[in-house]
């Protein structure tokens, strides 16, 4: 699943093509769009900014019209240069926006929907989010209330992963954030203090605010999805581990020698 830092940095190169601007075109391929008349609805509206929330994206229309996207497993945004034999939408493209020789796809959904201002900021999936992790000043005491109010005996690594504690942190982050700080993931929440909380977020925060910028997350790859490998930190003293955690299973990596 695309994590927060990859939507930031898809909201980036979206921006200097649509923002401020009203699309050429606007399409929806997909069957499943057939009766909702979206380019009847959008034509001529100036898109007036491309927001972004943890995992949420959202195309902000003049008018009071927002389109509203969450990619989960399987969805994709592509901004390309038309031309090249590549302008022809394929199977899975849900909606095509147009703007000079500039095109932004959206693929494979599956939350893509066209909402009023009114019914986005009314609907509890966006209304309860937590704060984000890449806004520009981060809620930290926010984050740590959502924090205390969760089960205290979830592991910490599974903890944040919940949406509404944080938002924009998923499960590669969730490791290395936790391998930086030296936190094991499998500390049960109410034996971790804010102290360690917080560090744990100030691991991921800059460098998830580096791959937003560049798109680039390689770099910070430590220990996710490197299972059987030598520590980066502890050398040949201990090899990473991974195992599924809590209800979702999601493979955990981490060090049992050095995170604590």
């Amino acid at each position: 699943m695309p994590e927060g830092d990859t939507i930031h940095y898809v909201a980036n190169r979206m921006r200097p093509v649509l923002a401020g601007h009203v699309p050429d075109a606007l399409e929806t391929p997909h069957p499943r769009f057939g009766r909702d008349r979206w380019p009847e609805r959008l034509g001529g509206r100036e898109i007036t900014a491309v927001d972004v929330h943890g995992k949420h994206l959202f195309l902000r229309f003049d008018g009071g019209l927002t389109i509203h996207s969450h990619l989960r497993m399987t969805g994709s945004w592509r901004i390309r240069r038309r031309g090249g034999g590549r302008s022809r939408p394929s199977p899975r493209t849900w909606l095509v926006l147009r703007r000079g020789e500039d095109e932004v796809l959206q693929l494979g959904g599956p939350v893509l929907e066209l909402m009023t201002d009114g019914r986005v900021r009314f609907d509890q999936r966006i209304a309860a989010l937590g704060p984000d992790i890449l806004a520009p000043e981060f809620d930290r005491e926010r984050f740590l209330r959502r924090l205390r109010a969760d089960d205290p005996t979830r592991p910490i690594g599974d903890a944040l992963l919940d949406q509404r504690t944080v938002a924009g942190i998923g499960n590669l982050w969730k490791v290395e954030g936790c391998f930086e700080a030296g936190i094991d993931p499998w500390r049960a929440t109410g034996a971790v203090s804010d102290a360690d909380a917080l560090a744990i977020v100030d691991a991921c925060r800059p460098r998830m605010q580096e791959s937003a910028r560049d798109g680039n997350q390689t770099r910070h790859r430590r220990i996710y999805g490197r299972a059987g490998v030598a520590c980066p930190r502890c050398r040949d003293a201990s090899r990473i581990e991974v195992r599924g955690q809590w209800e979702d299973n999601r493979p955990t990596f981490w060090c049992p020698r050095c995170q604590t």
